[in-house]
């Protein structure tokens, strides 16, 4: 029996640099380090896209000259970045089929051998572009990051980077916007989760609308804020299934599930203060969509198999072997349908339930006993000890 593979998307790294360190709860990947350019930074926007018709340059354009095309046409299945085709323009969803980076299906690729270069893919982007998109190339974690580079170059995404500009969203180191939640450094905080040790997907609807609730992950909460009524709904759940080893703790903050590959996910990643739904339809569903296709295919990739010892008995195999999806309220069963999560055959369990909302747990969630049930399935599928530990909030 061979020793577990070891990726580096998994390693946690150290650094001789005096950049700030992250928050305790968060590990640092040696694939989510910032990669600092010594230029000057652009400048904000222009209201009006003067670039609207300006070609693009490709990761993949960028290797090769005009007349390399025997060249290209060999060498095209490595360069690889990137998501669906660029003359897709969605309002809601992308189409179904559009499971492609760059003309090769999307988990045709071992994970790890997917290449990226952040660095050339910002020289590939417009001016004004690259401004808008300087947030999600600073914060995004970069096993997520080399699957949707090509996705926040779509003109739906960066017609909702203007939106959200105009909003006061802007860069991670620019001033917070007053009234827009969560701050613009924390949207992108679920994918803290490495794509490849994606375990549990739990989705919710759009960010908590109150003053210091958001933080960027679905129903967690900052420490040191109030626990809101969801949540407590989901702690009253895991206690009717875990008596005996669940203590209801005195927070929100779910950093004990996101340490365990628990996927903490919005359909839409920001909102407007004291009101829901402000920010939806606005392109975020086309977005977290295409991270649930994303996930379908890459999801528990670096997972190995545990045998009946607890030792690893198989390692990851780069593509992946099923995750846990909890669909809790009609919203997130729609962005599951919408993702093709829960396709015929499909290798996910899918759990869906009523909201924990107090308007609905009622009806539905309150003993549909789904973390018990992805435990069992985990353990089946990943062996002794693969589950999580729901009950380390």
């Amino acid at each position: 029996m061979s020793a577990a593979a070891v990726y580096l998307e998994d390693l946690p790294v150290t650094t001789g640099s005096k950049k700030a360190s992250p928050p305790a709860d968060t590990a640092v990947y040696l694939e989510d380090i910032n990669v600092s350019k010594k230029e000057k930074k652009p400048a904000p926007p222009a209201a009006e896209n003067t670039n609207a018709n300006k070609r693009q340059r490709t990761l993949f354009d960028m290797q090769f000259g005009p007349d390399d095309g025997a060249k290209r046409q060999k060498l095209a299945p490595r360069f690889t970045a990137g998501s669906s085709s660029s003359n897709i323009t969605p309002t809601s969803s992308p189409p179904k089929n559009a499971s492609f980076i760059k003309g090769r299906a999307l988990g045709t690729q071992r994970l790890n051998s997917i290449p990226f270069s952040l660095s050339a893919f910002v020289d590939s982007l417009p001016t004004d572009t690259r401004a808008l998109l300087a947030l999600e190339c600073d914060t995004m974690g970069k096993s997520w990051l080399k699957l949707l580079a090509d996705e926040i170059a779509q003109p739906y995404f960066v017609d909702l980077k203007r939106f959200l500009y105009a909003e006061g969203v802007k860069g991670a180191g620019d001033q917070a916007p007053p009234r827009i939640y969560p701050q613009p450094k924390d949207i992108y905080a679920w994918s803290n989760t490495p794509l490849g040790r994606v375990k549990v997907v739990i989705l919710g609807q759009d960010p908590y609308p109150g003053a210091g609730q958001a933080h960027g992950y679905s129903f967690s909460v900052p420490p040191g804020v109030a626990v809101p009524a969801s949540l407590q709904n989901i702690y009253t759940e895991l206690r009717s299934e875990y008596p005996s080893s669940f203590t209801r703790p005195g927070h929100g903050h779910l950093a004990g599930w996101v340490s365990q590959g628990v996927l903490l996910l919005n359909a839409v990643l920001t909102v407007r203060a004291n009101a829901p739904n402000s920010h939806a339809e606005k392109g975020w569903e086309a977005f977290t969509d295409r991270v649930l296709r994303i996930v379908d295919a890459y999801g528990g990739a670096n997972l190995g198999r545990a045998g009946a010892d607890g030792k690893p008995d198989e390692t990851g195999t780069g593509f992946g072997r099923g995750v846990v999806v909890l669909a809790w309220g009609a919203k997130a069963a729609k962005r599951v349908a919408a993702a093709g999560l829960d396709k015929p055959g499909s290798k996910h369990l899918i759990l869906k339930s009523a909201h924990p909302s107090p308007r609905s747990a009622d009806s539905g969630f309150f003993g549909n006993g789904h973390f018990k049930k992805a435990n069992e399935w985990l353990e089946t599928r990943y062996g002794p000890g693969g589950g999580v530990d729901w009950c380390n909030v």
